[in-house]
């Protein structure tokens, strides 16, 4: 009888650009204060990409960073998964564009679009990949340059974006199993709450649709929230129910890192302290589908988790799309 094929996480990687806006910057760009964005998001400052760096560049640092940490050449990757809601165009895939760069000839590659949620959807897509026994070594990364699809005049919303990129990479293990479970979820009537009109085939690419603001991001905060804080909730909790884990297994809480107050409420709405959570908001922004990997990143290089810690991610994003992941570094 064919053994259980397991997963292994080899390693992991991040990578932010060099640019840093402050929320002192963004007083004079709009009507708005450190306080006033400090107070309501907890964040204090974001990464902006050159206007010449995509999202395949910044995704190119973190899956570099990735593969050293995995002991693993390009070479030996047999697919590329990209989350990201900001490509470096419809086609060809931003999958495609890191494959080229990374000389990763042996590859299948594609991209995922779930927005804030899009890696955890991406840790559900390798782990069947690899149980499946179709690939054996996954390169996922989650990449956004958000600052490229921000209305930098909406006070709303352009205090709360950032740029920058993480990568995983993942393994088939006869003797490992480092993902534990992913629950996912969605329900598409939201969609009116957070999205982005312009640029598909609904709204194509016009003059008219440039000089409307179409092709920036629009959000109803206040709704968002409302429904974040249960989804993100209900999904922390079943995906350790599949787990088979409690609550107090689990050394480190890594949730997307959209606002600090929706944080704090998923953490009291699952009852852990603040103290089991990860949050580096503060110095990043929302970066959608790359906060939760680079958070996981960030806290494995600064000890705060040691080999062996059970992990849960946790997510919330546009469409809405929701997930959670129990994953063992």
């Amino acid at each position: 009888m064919n053994k259980k094929i397991g997963v292994k996480i080899l390693g992991t990687g991040s990578y932010f650009p060099k640019k840093v806006l402050t929320n002192a910057d963004l007083e004079k760009m709009v009507e708005t204060s450190d306080e006033w964005i400090t107070t309501r998001t907890g964040i204090r400052e974001r990464h902006i990409a050159q206007n010449d760096e995509a999202a395949s560049d910044l995704a190119l640092k973190a899956s570099e960073e990735a593969l050293k940490a995995a002991n693993l050449t390009a070479d030996k990757i047999d697919l590329i998964l990209v989350a990201t809601i900001t490509p470096d165009m419809f086609f060809p895939s931003t999958a495609c564009m890191l494959q080229v760069k990374l000389g990763a000839n042996n590859a299948a590659a594609f991209d995922l679009a779930a927005a804030c949620s899009g890696f955890i959807y991406g840790i559900a897509t390798a782990k069947g990949f690899i149980e499946s026994g179709i690939y054996k070594n996954i390169l996922l990364v989650g990449t956004e340059t958000l600052s490229k699809i921000t209305d930098w005049k909406d006070r709303n919303t352009c205090v709360l974006f950032g740029d920058g990129a993480g990568a995983m990479v993942l393994s088939a293990s006869e003797t490992n199993d480092d993902v534990l479970s992913v629950y996912l979820g969605a329900d598409g009537s939201y969609a009116d709450l957070l999205y982005m009109r312009g640029g598909g085939s609904l709204c194509p690419t016009t003059a008219e649709s440039v000089a409307a603001g179409m092709h920036t991001i629009r959000m109803e905060g206040k709704e968002v929230f409302k429904a974040a804080v249960p989804k993100m909730a209900l999904a922390a909790q079943k995906a350790l129910e599949l787990a088979g884990k409690k609550v107090s297994d689990v050394k480190l809480y890594i949730p997307h890192q959209a606002n600090m107050r929706i944080i704090e409420a998923v953490a009291k709405k699952i009852d852990i302290s603040m103290d089991s959570v990860f949050v580096n908001i503060h110095k990043t922004g929302n970066i959608s589908s790359a906060t939760t990997i680079t958070a996981l990143d960030e806290a494995i290089k600064s000890g705060r988790i040691q080999k062996g810690d059970l992990v849960e991610l946790v997510a919330f994003g546009g469409g809405f799309t929701w997930g959670a992941a129990v994953i063992r570094i």
